[in-house]
């Protein structure tokens, strides 16, 4: 069954348009699920992600299946064992929609999930998608056999492990801010090593010098 539906823009990864809310109420998990919809959006819009259209296994249970067409992404998730063939159908039917209006406007979208109208558009598609045994989805199944071998498929765990490690090189490689009071990084290390050794020198010198004046008197 196709469980959640998520459209948003590729370029920048804002969402616009989700199946209407009150299907989001039949899952207790719908919301985690979300997330991960938006953050597979996020990473098709820094360029993590490059495949047009990709299967993501999220567990045992449930998969992403997402398709780009003209900088708009349609993400589903599906239960696992729900026919591929029949996901991407689904969401290029989406996009055959999104067209029939200016697609100006959805790259003027500045406000997530504001596109209302397309909402009510993802209801009324998913319907003819919830039972896969009806006539036209067994003709869709039987078209063109061959089809799901075009489609990537990747482990959610996968694409967030390349994630940390993309930000532990963007860390590792970004400049560091230098401190505005030793004007450049080398003098900043400097002080940075020698400061504790001069001002145990300091107090230690200070301490003999008390004790010596004490001595005297």
């Amino acid at each position: 069954m196709v469980k959640l539906t998520l459209v948003g823009r590729a370029n920048d990864g804002l969402p616009v348009a989700q199946n209407p809310r009150h299907l989001s109420e039949e899952d207790a998990n719908v919301l985690f699920y979300k997330q991960q919809a938006e953050f597979i959006l996020k990473e098709i819009s820094r360029g993590a992600l490059l495949h047009s259209k990709m299967s993501i296994q999220i567990d045992h249970q449930y998969c992403f299946n997402y398709l780009v067409e003209n900088g708009i992404c349609y993400i589903t998730l599906c239960e696992s064992s729900y026919p591929r063939k029949l996901a991407f159908q689904y969401l290029q039917d989406l996009h055959k929609e999104i067209e029939k209006f200016d697609i100006k406007f959805v790259h003027t979208i500045n406000r997530p999930y504001s596109f209302i109208k397309f909402d009510h558009v993802i209801g009324n598609i998913r319907k003819q998608y919830l039972d896969t045994r009806t006539q036209a989805n067994l003709s869709k199944l039987n078209a063109n056999r061959r089809q799901d071998l075009d489609i990537v498929t990747e482990d959610i765990s996968k694409i967030i492990e390349d994630k940390r490690k993309s930000e532990i090189l963007e860390n590792a490689f970004a400049p560091r801010s230098v401190s505005p009071i030793w004007c450049s990084p080398r003098l900043e290390v400097i002080a940075l090593k020698w400061t504790p050794i001069t001002l145990t020198l300091v107090v230690a010198v200070v301490v003999l010098w008390s004790r010596f004046i004490v001595t005297d008197y």
